[in-house]
């Protein structure tokens, strides 16, 4: 994780270009290639949504939804698990030549689907796309058997699981498969969602106590292993449809998951990270989950859309983490003190004020304001991730200050 350091005697450089900085490690290219996709994607979505691109065929609702989940956040969860691997393991996770071929293959199903051209065309585009999970998962396997690291296993079957729905969306939308192509969505959605509840809680309270003076954060086991019980019903009763058949028990399921996520971080003591911008986007991004949950237990209810719910935890928890962690792993990895500037704040406010809009732009309530809505939340998110990629490109792609390897 980003607090961890890599202790490894320096290497003498190689010739050639996969041995430059940027391929030293798997957050370097995975954080910049997420980011600048994140940057160009959703303008790209909202000029033809609004029909300013001529010819925006490949640009859809759905195309925006696939890309967001198995395109940006897919690349930043590679990055992240192949540095974490890393420090887990001791052992080297793809690098180098097998690091650029990896993301190569990322940045060829982004161009795949973008293909709007007859179905021989679209299925091809759905084969390049399906591979890059699959690949990109098997050698984080294969360190952590080598390890014995078995207490990360359940991070390759959620990679697993990711890739599965990935292919049950190219089949809906090929018309292979009679399910609605929002399922298998909204059910990625939910994995990436649980994988940042799980991490968070093995990493928000002791980044808090080691960053925030005079914070003393309860750490619960019997309350984790409750409100993860509790997530990961909620999101497979979602999945299996039980807010058709039994909205009352899919809305207290929703709940308790958002409950519970809600008071597990008040412990962790939020409140205490105020002058701390890299834990208070972590904090404030991680109560999204809870609002999420709740947004969720509501819409099985009809008192909410779902577009709403799935929204705060689309872009208010797994944008703001994503955004958190890209900035928090790739100081600490980069051999670069963990603290904030100026732009990591206007970052972090951005992606929360992204979340913000689009969230309450899709509530009933609201719904005058919803295109505005909108647009103020494409331009708040362009400008987190923008930023990033001009903040964080020449670190990069720059060796450790500390001359260290990774």
């Amino acid at each position: 994780m980003a607090l961890l350091t890599i202790e490894e005697p320096d290497a003498p450089a190689a010739a050639g270009w996969t041995r430059r900085p940027l391929w030293a490690l798997g957050f370097r290219p995975f954080y910049l290639l997420a980011a600048g996709f994140a940057a160009l994607a959703i303008p790209a979505w909202l000029a033809a949504y609004h029909g300013l691109l001529p010819r925006a065929g490949a640009l859809t609702l759905l195309w925006h939804l696939h890309e967001m989940v198995f395109g940006m956040a897919v690349a930043v969860v590679i990055g992240f698990l192949y540095t974490a691997g890393r420090n887990w393991t001791n052992l080297w996770t793809p690098r180098h030549g097998a690091l650029a071929l990896l993301a190569a293959l990322w940045v060829a199903g982004r161009l795949a689907m973008l293909v709007d051209a007859g179905d021989t065309a679209r299925t091809w585009a759905a084969l390049v796309d399906s591979l890059f999970l699959p690949v990109a998962t098997l050698p984080l396997w294969r360190v952590l058997r080598r390890a014995a690291n078995r207490r990360n296993y359940f991070m390759v079957l959620l990679l697993v699981l990711l890739a599965v729905a990935n292919l049950c969306w190219h089949a809906a939308v090929l018309g292979l498969a009679s399910w609605s192509p929002m399922l298998p969505l909204q059910a990625a959605l939910f994995i990436i969602v649980l994988m940042e509840a799980v991490i968070g809680v093995r990493v928000l309270p002791m980044f808090t106590r080691n960053g925030a003076p005079g914070s003393t954060p309860a750490v619960r086991p019997w309350l984790d292993r409750a409100g993860l019980a509790c997530t990961v019903a909620a999101s497979v009763g979602w999945v299996a449809g039980l807010a058709a058949l039994a909205p009352g028990a899919m809305a207290a399921l929703a709940g308790a998951a958002g409950v519970l996520t809600l008071v597990r971080l008040a412990g962790w003591q939020p409140q205490r990270t105020l002058r701390v911008p890299l834990l208070w986007v972590l904090h404030l991004s991680y109560a999204w989950i809870g609002a999420g949950f709740l947004l969720l237990g509501a819409a099985a209810l009809g008192l909410a859309g779902t577009s709403a719910a799935f929204h705060a935890l689309a872009v208010g928890s797994m944008g703001g983490l994503v955004i958190g962690m890209m900035c928090r792993t790739s100081l600490g990895h980069t051999g670069r003190p963990l603290k904030a500037g100026s732009a990591e704040v206007v970052m972090f406010a951005a992606i929360q004020l992204a979340a913000l809009a689009r969230v309450t732009g899709s509530l009933d309530l609201a719904a005058a304001w919803r295109e505005p809505a909108l647009v103020v939340a494409g331009m708040a998110w362009t400008v987190a991730f923008g930023l990033f990629v001009l903040a964080y490109r020449p670190r990069l792609c720059a060796a450790r200050l500390d001359g260290k390897e990774g």
